[in-house]
């Protein structure tokens, strides 16, 4: 996405990408009826979003509607998103962050009112990407504590879970905070069956360690938030490692993560 989208074309092209992935979200089982909200930043003071009452697996680009920083509107038929407040926390205390999407998703969502944390350290793929994925305390839905729960819980993530209330992802465009959204629903979904097949197994700290030396390698972006181990909080870079020389096996972790570091950038330079 360019720095911002000043122009009609390049706004076009994000009301395309919001359309799409309100689409996707409700195909996915990811949203029900007019639940769930999208908001992409245009500039430094406009915000696009999808509207209050709408069906996101019906939702056109005419539909979406522009508010400034305070979330009043400043074009578009509709009504802005009740969550708005939420959105607006977002952008103000994450810069980096181009677009927001709340969802409620099912298996995440009664994780949380069960009362079952997802922020163990136990799928690599989702502790390299994010870290774990707190649930926040709970706040009334649409309420100014809803903002300001959010800002106590994004600097430090890219997903987490609303206790109650569903799920907020974010990214650098609406197609990256939804990636995000289905990987954590999959993770949700994992470790549901993993508990109904038995105890979950948590990845050992030495594991998360490499998993971090691995995303640092790859020159990953973006806030990792601290999984446990067996009840013990695991910080990210911080991870228990073993001293003196280095093994057979982070050795040839420190290869293959150099040998593909250096194929991206090559990619990218391309």
């Amino acid at each position: 996405m360019s720095e911002w989208s000043n122009t009609a074309a390049g706004e076009h092209r994000i009301r395309q990408d919001v359309v799409r992935v309100c689409h996707l979200m409700h195909e996915k089982n990811l949203i029900a009826a007019t639940d769930g909200n999208v908001s992409v930043r245009l500039g430094p003071d406009r915000v696009l979003a999808t509207p209050s009452g709408v069906h996101k697996g019906l939702v056109r680009l005419e539909d979406l509607i522009v508010t400034d920083m305070q979330g009043r509107k400043l074009a578009g038929r509709g009504k802005p998103t009740s969550e708005m407040a939420l959105h607006l926390a977002v952008y103000e205390v994450r810069p980096d962050v181009r677009a927001v999407i709340h969802a409620h998703p099912p298996i995440a969502t009664g994780f949380s009112i069960a009362g079952v944390p997802l922020d163990q350290c136990v799928i690599p793929e989702v502790v390299f990407t994010l870290g774990s994925i707190p649930t926040t305390e709970y706040a009334m839905p649409a309420s100014p504590e809803g903002a300001e729960v959010i800002r106590r819980y994004i600097t430090k993530c890219d997903a987490l879970i609303l206790q109650r209330h569903g799920t907020v992802t974010v990214g650098e465009d609406p197609l990256h905070a939804y990636y995000k959204l289905e990987k954590l629903e999959h993770a949700a979904h994992v470790t549901l069956i993993a508990r109904q097949l038995g105890q979950v197994q948590t990845l050992p700290a030495e594991e998360v360690a490499k998993l971090m030396k691995l995303r640092e390698q790859f020159g990953l972006s973006g806030p990792v938030y601290p999984c446990t181990v067996d009840g013990t909080c695991v910080v990210p870079g911080q991870a228990a490692q073993s001293g003196g020389e280095k093994s057979k096996d982070d050795v040839m972790l420190d290869r293959v993560a150099d040998a593909v570091a250096a194929e991206i950038r090559r990619q990218r330079a391309e």
